[in-house]
């Protein structure tokens, strides 16, 4: 999680809310962390969780202002260079929301989210072997982080490479907590026996 923020307990809440909640589960933590923020009178908290608020309505353009609102109070603050980049995504701004990312790590190059989402967008773009390079900063900093691991995987399966992919969402699955996640679960366990069973097969021929 960010380091240059003053609520990063709260950030850290929401940001797994939004990763294996639900939008409602969410939405709820977002608005009572701007509680919070507005409490200890946090201005760029304040413009974060408001960011974060717009993001889950899908409210792209109002989030990025947002965003720029907390960036001006807190221009080392991480978190908000990679939500801005992620809405940027959101509204097909490619280019330019990998240039946020690079902002991001650039002010804050120990915040392993940027570079776990900056992969991300990599993969999609088809880039996976530079995906699998930040997915690997991510987890440098963060080694238990399992959503950088599911994504470490879809990047490999994404190149054939089926035994890597395999083993790591092997990883998924030790990582998250017994009875959670029901649904991530299921779906990592149909794409490994999905993988097992190719693997069977090449190993037939």
């Amino acid at each position: 999680m960010s380091k240059h923020c003053d609520l990063i307990d709260l950030r850290v809440k929401l940001d797994n809310a939004i990763t294996y909640g639900t939008q409602k589960e969410a939405l709820r933590v977002a608005r009572d962390s701007l509680k919070v923020a507005e409490k200890k009178r946090f201005p760029g908290e304040i413009e974060y969780f408001k960011g974060q608020i717009e993001m889950l309505k899908k409210s792209w353009t109002s989030a990025i202002e947002r965003f720029d609102a907390a960036i001006k109070h807190n221009p080392h603050d991480g978190g908000s260079y990679n939500d801005r980049a992620l809405c940027m995504v959101e509204l097909g701004i490619i280019d330019n929301a990998i240039k946020y990312f690079d902002r991001g790590i650039a002010v804050e190059p120990d915040y392993a989210t940027i570079y776990h989402n900056k992969g991300w967008l990599l993969n999609n773009l088809g880039q996976h072997r530079e995906a699998i390079e930040y997915f690997n900063k991510a987890l440098k900093l963060e080694p238990d982080r399992a959503v950088t691991y599911d994504n470490l995987a879809d990047a490999y399966l994404n190149l054939g490479e089926l035994g890597q992919a395999k083993n790591y969402y092997a990883r998924v699955l030790e990582l998250i907590k017994p009875k959670t996640c029901r649904i991530i679960r299921a779906q990592i366990k149909r794409k490994i026996k999905w993988i097992s069973g190719q693997l069977t097969t090449a190993m037939m021929r």
